[in-house]
């Protein structure tokens, strides 16, 4: 258990959606022996500078990054994709002290830039502050999992190509997850053979948003 890393874990600073405080998740993180830990609340970092605190008071090393929301076409349009999505997820990890800096532009601006239902950042913006950042294809709602769904599977291919030409073959990964949902096991291997066709290395999430498992 000591080995594994979350790299996809939302607080409550994930708004009505994740239920651990920052305390008890790292807490959690260290009970296991787990020695690193993320934080990727949805559309915000707010919880960032407390998270980091916390991990060093715990020795855990902290890994900042967030989950954003990514526009269907530009930030700044307000309008919906042809299947009626506002946005797609996608996360975004800070490998280095400038990957954490254009974390924070991304996040400031894609509320004052491309607030429509959540605040959202495009392609345009990650190719701009792309530097320093590690990119995880993310959870169902990414767009890369959305498009292999609905069968765009030459769609699906291209937006691979250019994820790995803005991030670099280094640092872009696709993400599998499990957690029974019927649309992740129809996916899955879906994004296992996209991964070999192309390379592209996978990493394997939980999608956190407790710090324990609890029956009431």
């Amino acid at each position: 258990m000591n080995d594994f890393v979350h790299l996809h874990a939302h607080t409550d600073f994930s708004l009505l959606d994740g239920a651990s405080s920052i305390e008890k998740m790292v807490g959690r993180a260290k009970d296991l022996g787990q020695k690193a830990l993320a934080i990727t609340d949805h559309g915000n970092m707010f919880g960032v500078l407390l998270f980091y605190k916390e991990c060093k008071k715990q020795g855990i090393n902290p890994i900042i990054g967030c989950e954003f929301y990514v526009a269907p076409g530009s930030r700044t349009e307000r309008g919906e994709s042809e299947n009626r999505t506002k946005y797609y997820h996608l996360i975004l990890l800070a490998k280095n002290e400038q990957g954490y800096r254009n974390l924070m532009v991304l996040s400031s601006r894609s509320y004052t830039e491309g607030m429509y239902y959540k605040p959202r950042i495009d392609e345009e913006l990650l190719r701009l502050y792309s530097g320093g950042l590690i990119c995880l294809s993310a959870c169902i709602s990414g767009q890369l999992p959305v498009l292999l769904l609905d069968g765009k599977f030459a769609e699906a291919e291209e937006f691979v190509r250019r994820y790995r030409e803005i991030f670099g073959d280094e640092n872009y990964f696709i993400e599998l997850q499990d957690h029974g949902i019927p649309e992740q096991k129809k996916v899955a291997p879906l994004l296992i053979q996209i991964a070999r066709r192309f390379g592209v290395p996978m990493v394997v999430t939980n999608d956190a948003h407790y710090a324990e498992k609890k029956i009431i």
